[in-house]
């Protein structure tokens, strides 16, 4: 899934933009045919401190809204799930996106963990890492 709105940052900028209150949402929408209803979530946005998510938003509230709805019996309810999680400013997914770039990281000291010590040793049976705290 992409990420849209970090274009030119660095991990360490957005860990330091989320402790600052940046955080990172999807906007869940329903799309409805008759009988089928299919629930889906948008890209995953990064909402720098003090930004509305509106300005994110609005396209997944209007497609919400327009072909929501028509699908029975569940497309009115996932279409009024949906635009309270909208008006709420979307679904938070912070903590799962922020562990993965952290895992990712190339700029990130990994000498630390002895994952080259690891894959180098013939006996991996007792192979334990240390992980700072």
């Amino acid at each position: 899934m992409q990420i849209k709105n970090i274009e030119g940052l660095s991990v360490a900028e957005i860990k330091q933009l989320v402790n600052q209150g940046g955080k990172f949402v999807i906007f869940p929408y329903t799309i409805s045919i008759v009988l089928a209803t299919f629930r889906r979530s948008s890209s995953i946005y990064f909402i720098k401190p003090n930004e509305n998510t509106i300005k994110y938003s609005y396209g997944h509230i209007g497609a919400n809204l327009l072909l929501g709805w028509w699908g029975l019996p569940w497309g009115p309810i996932y279409t009024i799930g949906a635009t309270y999680k909208h008006i709420t400013g979307g679904k938070n997914v912070t903590g799962e996106v922020l562990s993965d770039l952290i895992q990712n990281d190339p700029e990130a000291d990994t000498t630390s963990y002895a994952i080259n010590d690891f894959a180098n040793n013939e006996n991996t049976s007792n192979q334990t890492y240390n992980i700072p705290r």
